[in-house]
């Protein structure tokens, strides 16, 4: 059953491309209005959408920008009722190859936009209704895989945000999860992952197979929707059984 999200006003990080520009299409068609915001192709993913998406392009990085972009969307759409944090920053290499400016980078991209999208949504955030906030972790905030130090010990901390954030917001009315995607294709990951790995992947997987876009946006509907109005400070694993597994 498609989740009934009419009304519901979403900021969405890292929208242009993946996993974002998916999450935006399927809220959007489960009747949401949705901001695509990314440092690029946000208009064409909007323009895609069609009348329910707003596209912003700009550096989430900043703070004021995510203030600005909220404080738009807001005036337009009567305030704001969910954010989605789904950008980051995907890097993998040998712990002893990263540089400040590797690392800089990545937690810009992946942690600094998770402050700066929960203070933008509590900027304008429509007091009068439930409130929802989803982060983006990782398998790999659980599992250790060679190369991945940057980006883990960020997804593991984004797992610890999501616990902090449910506590201290959910006396307002607002619930915060986390998804933790595994192994989904996309353009993000395509340059750094070679379909070989993806086949080695696909057969550790229980499921046998790897993920797909519609995954994660079927479980992020679900979260935003009003059947999940109990569901305060998880963590939920679409991943095939990996996590699980060990």
């Amino acid at each position: 059953m498609t989740p009934d999200l009419s009304g519901r006003r979403v900021l969405i990080s890292g929208a242009g491309r993946g996993l974002g520009a998916a999450m935006a299409e399927h809220l959007a068609a489960c009747g949401a209005a949705v901001a695509v915001c990314d440092v690029a192709n946000a208009e064409a993913i909007a323009a895609a959408i069609g009348d329910r998406a707003t596209a912003y392009t700009a550096d989430l990085s900043r703070r004021q920008a995510f203030l600005d972009i909220a404080a738009d969307f807001a005036a337009g759409h009567g305030g704001v009722d969910a954010v989605i944090n789904n950008a980051s920053v995907l890097v993998y290499e040998p712990v002893e190859a990263i540089t400040e400016a590797t690392l800089d980078h990545m937690l810009a991209g992946g942690l600094k936009t998770l402050f700066w999208g929960t203070q933008a949504f509590l900027a304008h955030r429509d007091e009068s209704r439930p409130g929802a906030i989803i982060n983006f972790s990782s398998p790999v905030a659980y599992r250790g895989r060679p190369n991945t130090a940057a980006y883990s010990a960020i997804k593991g901390a984004v797992a610890a945000l999501t616990n902090v954030l449910a506590g201290e917001l959910g006396p307002r009315g607002i619930r915060v999860n986390a998804l933790a995607p595994g192994s989904v294709p996309t353009p993000a990951t395509q340059g750094f992952v070679s379909e070989a790995e993806y086949e080695r992947r696909a057969r550790s997987i229980p499921l046998r197979r790897l993920g797909r876009t519609d995954d994660i946006a079927h479980a992020a509907a679900f979260l935003l929707s009003d059947e999940a109005d109990f569901i305060n400070g998880a963590m939920l694993s679409v991943d095939g059984g990996i996590i699980a597994a060990g």
